[in-house]
């Protein structure tokens, strides 16, 4: 018996009733945040899954946070069933749902209001994803230049923080012993939990306007719509297969070395294959990433030429998107990581070199759709201390740049590109929250990559720490410049140096912790975006 066609008007207003869900869970997630990352940066992710952990909607958040979530919530929910009215799981493990030990998934599953025939546990769940600014480990705001995970922070495995409603008190009180911020880490744990609560009770309310059954079954069409439009997509980009490679900076001892990443891009009808043969090895450093942050990556790259290149509208991002295309890379290599590499980096930094090779790849197949190379690094600058009171604290931060060029015009200047999606801390809150001065906030002219359409500018952010303090920065682009396209210009790299309030000066390589002293001053130039086209041309 053939499945109902589903009505399409109706179907679309069920796109738009889930992304809603999704989307007003972040709105409270952002309102009862208590950390200036959450509340400021907005550095989280909401999505809506059905009861068997196909993402159904997502909000417009993290790049990396999103496109690795079904993972995660794949990983949990058999782990921990039974699952019950009340229920909320957590977990940071990377090895076990999660991406990067900063990075706090909380899945709760959703039952009906009333029994529905062909549901016996949850119909739904919802998820959250929220970057928390210190989970311990051996530096302030936990991305430290680690060997192994085990010095990035406290590991959770998946488990349940409330069982039918209740708090697990002693969970709670372990999560707590450590980290740095007790009481910052408590307040966004309870606004994770609170968007839940929103997602919960919207959904419910739309089965019992809709009825159960017929909420239930166009999550599923609309799961199968995105996969329709995808495949036909993708069936009209060329077949063939595209390679590409680009590489991370590795420091050690203040050494560079470069490591690379490559990949494979296949086309084959309706399909696409994503194969990272020939990467290098897991790395005895922090820009190890595990395998659902590749997938992640990819999975964005293909999101993005949607948007311009599916046949009509781009579909909804759900499971169905994701359904025609795989990913593949040796187990113990740069961007399959098995325990117990560390991690921290590799969410952040090598995800961003991951988007850079597979658009690099594409713009083989698709020459006149696919931009010069981003920033291609966040610019992640954690520091922390404690306060003339006595107080501990722990800033962490993610830094715009500049965006490539493309066919249709210039990059943008001083903006975040690719994996992440977050605002910059407002330098009011910065300097309320911190001990710490913003001595100047900027854009970084002629850092973009020249070309028919010139790359987008860099930023330049010059932090001034008023008591001593612990920073580490992890970036990239610093040693290797994002490349241009079509003939256009590569972009200028990236710089980190350190001003002492004795006057002297140091120049930072991608990746540093240092001890800073009050007059001492930090300043970040972020890299620019590639050039596309021959100037004049």
């Amino acid at each position: 018996m053939k499945p109902p066609i589903p009505d399409p008007i109706t179907l679309e207003l069920y796109r738009h009733r889930f992304a809603s869900v999704a989307e007003e869970m972040g709105v409270t997630l952002r309102r009862t945040g208590y950390s200036p990352n959450i509340k400021e940066r907005l550095d989280f992710s909401c999505a809506v899954f059905d009861g068997q952990g196909r993402m159904v909607a997502q909000a417009a958040h993290i790049p990396a946070h999103l496109g690795a979530m079904p993972a995660s919530v794949a990983t949990v929910l058999p782990l921990l069933e039974p699952w019950e009215p009340g229920d909320v799981a957590v977990v940071n493990d990377p090895f076990q749902g999660g991406n990067h030990l900063p990075d706090i998934t909380m899945i709760s599953p959703v039952f009906p209001p009333e029994p529905i025939q062909a549901a016996a546990g949850p119909v739904f769940f919802v998820a959250s994803r929220a970057h928390h600014a210190d989970v311990g480990g051996m530096t302030p705001g936990s991305l430290p230049l680690s060997t192994e995970i085990y010095q990035e922070g406290i590991i959770v495995p998946p488990v349940k923080l409330y069982r039918r409603g209740e708090l697990n008190q002693d969970l709670l009180r372990v999560i707590l012993r450590n980290v740095r911020t007790p009481d910052e880490r408590r307040g966004d744990l309870a606004a994770q939990r609170a968007a839940h609560a929103t997602g919960e009770r919207r959904l419910h309310e739309l089965m019992a306007r809709h009825g159960g059954e017929q909420v239930l079954a166009y999550a599923g069409h609309l799961q199968a719509y995105s996969e329709r439009v995808t495949r036909a997509a993708i069936a009209q980009w060329p077949d063939g297969t595209y390679t590409f490679q680009d590489v991370i900076e590795l420091v050690e001892a203040d050494r560079i070395s470069l490591v690379p990443i490559r990949v494979a891009v296949t086309i084959r009808g309706d399909e696409m294959e994503f194969d990272f043969a020939g990467t290098g090895p897991v790395i005895h450093g922090s820009l190890n990433a595990v395998m659902a942050i590749t997938q992640s990556a990819c999975y964005y790259v293909v999101r993005c030429l949607l948007e311009e290149l599916a046949p009509g509208e781009a579909p909804p991002t759900n499971h169905g998107t994701f359904a025609p295309l795989r990913v593949r890379a040796p187990e113990g290599c740069l961007v399959h990581a098995t325990p117990p590499a560390a991690v921290a980096g590799g969410n952040v930094e090598t995800s961003q070199r991951i988007v850079d090779v597979v658009l690099g790849a594409l713009a083989q197949a698709l020459p006149h759709h696919v931009p010069a190379a981003s920033q291609g690094t966040m610019n992640n600058v954690t520091i922390g201390g404690q306060r003339d009171d006595g107080t501990p604290y722990a800033y962490y931060e993610t830094l715009a740049g500049g965006m490539g060029a493309g066919p249709q015009g210039p990059g943008l200047s001083g903006v975040h590109v690719h994996m992440t999606n977050t605002l910059n801390t407002p330098v009011e809150a910065l300097e309320r929250a911190f001990p710490l001065r913003l001595v100047r906030y900027s854009l970084r002219p002629g850092s973009g990559g020249r070309g028919r359409h010139p790359g987008g500018d860099g930023v330049v952010r010059e932090y001034e720490v008023l008591a001593p303090a612990t920073v580490t920065v992890l970036s990239e682009r610093r040693a290797v410049a994002p490349w241009g396209l079509a003939g256009g210009r590569e972009a200028q790299p990236g710089r980190n140096l350190l001003l002492r309030a004795d006057g002297t000066r140091e120049e930072l390589p991608s990746k540093f912790t240092r001890r800073l002293f009050p007059g001492d001053r930090l300043r970040i130039e972020t890299p620019g975006g590639g050039g596309w086209g021959p100037e004049g041309g």
